[in-house]
């Protein structure tokens, strides 16, 4: 029989994209399959919307506001799938990804292998999202692609993974614990109980660049900033799991100089616990510089006050760019049809 694969989809305030979302997987050529949408609480019109396409395939439930990692965990303990495919309720699949992914699923021996597939970010015009490879972007066993995830600061956007429901009990539930960086802990512990990924490059994933008001956006809240270094650590203790080597430890510093700036200067415990661990690495951290742009700000004010600008002044330049894209999606004749297919 054809397998069965279950679209999860945590939702949060995403009455301006969930239709879409839903559509997209929805769309997807896989004949055999089934959608849980589980609403975390939304306080706007999410819920409803998401209503509107209940049917014999698509299931939705709503929850207390608990954070996306339990609502997830509600969608898997819902589905009856032999795949999982998760989605978060801003991002969309092209109407293939799917059944590319599972041509090659159905030919494995085993069920331990991890599929993954190209993605690309845009912000309103999915016609005009933007595909950059890297070095995950093939077949990896799970030490080569941790090492290069962690020692080249690499992200893959959650949508990109197939995962078998073998693979997905083996790695456990999504960390409540975490506020951010939940995704790169998941799937490096269903790394750790797969036998290695295939990349396949025909699938394709569009993830939508959110506003600052995302839950990922850290920011400068104390919660997030402890949240990120925990999953720093638990990234770190996943790789030397796998291997505790020189050219793993180098990577893991690598890891923690890169994230530092998030930290410095408003949690310097924080910052001085990072630094004992690459110590412990063997290596050393220094403190992060601000760009030329700011430099002279640090000297006449200070740091935390040259960095806050650097923040503000960051999301004003996103905010004007998100507001200029959504005026030309008013104006482009390829709409949302034109890459994830029509509406069934």
């Amino acid at each position: 029989m054809t397998p069965l694969v279950s679209v999860l989809i945590p939702a949060f305030n995403s009455e301006e994209w969930i239709a879409d979302t839903i559509r997209s997987a929805l769309n997807q050529s896989w004949p055999n399959k089934e959608l849980i949408i589980v609403d975390d609480g939304s306080r706007d019109k999410t819920l409803s919307i998401a209503r509107q396409f209940a049917s014999k395939i698509v299931s939705v439930v709503s929850q207390e506001n608990q954070g996306p990692c339990a609502a997830r965990n509600h969608a898997f303990e819902l589905c009856q799938g032999d795949y999982i495919q998760w989605l978060d309720a801003d991002d969309l699949l092209s109407t293939d990804k799917i059944s590319k992914q599972m041509e090659i699923a159905e030919r494995c021996a085993t069920r331990r292998t991890l599929f993954s597939s190209a993605w690309g970010y845009f912000m309103y015009r999915p016609v005009k999202a933007k595909f950059v490879p890297d070095a995950l972007w093939c077949d990896l066993s799970p030490t080569e692609w941790l090492l290069y995830k962690i020692g080249q600061n690499l992200h893959v956007q959650t949508a990109t993974w197939l995962v078998s429901r073998e693979l997905t009990e083996a790695a456990g539930p999504w960390n409540t614990q975490l506020l951010v960086n939940n995704d790169g802990e998941y799937f490096c512990r269903v790394l750790l109980e797969s036998n290695g990924t295939r990349f396949v490059p025909d699938a394709r994933v569009l993830y939508r660049i959110p506003s600052f008001k995302r839950v990922s956006y850290i920011g400068r809240s104390e919660q997030k900033m402890e949240s990120l270094f925990l999953s720093l650590q638990l990234h770190i203790k996943y790789l030397q799991a796998l291997e505790d080597s020189d050219r793993v430890r180098i990577a893991c510093v690598t890891l923690l100089q890169n994230w530092l700036p998030i930290f410095y200067p408003e949690r310097l415990d924080i910052v001085k616990k990072a630094e004992q661990l690459a110590e412990s690495l063997g290596g050393r951290l220094e403190l992060p510089p601000l760009s030329w742009k700011y430099a002279w700000i640090e000297k006449c004010v200070g740091w935390p006050l040259a960095k806050r600008v650097q923040l503000v002044m960051r999301q004003a330049k996103w905010s004007a760019l998100r507001s200029w894209d959504k005026i030309l999606s008013r104006f482009d004749d390829r709409d949302f049809a034109a890459y994830v297919g029509s509406n069934n």
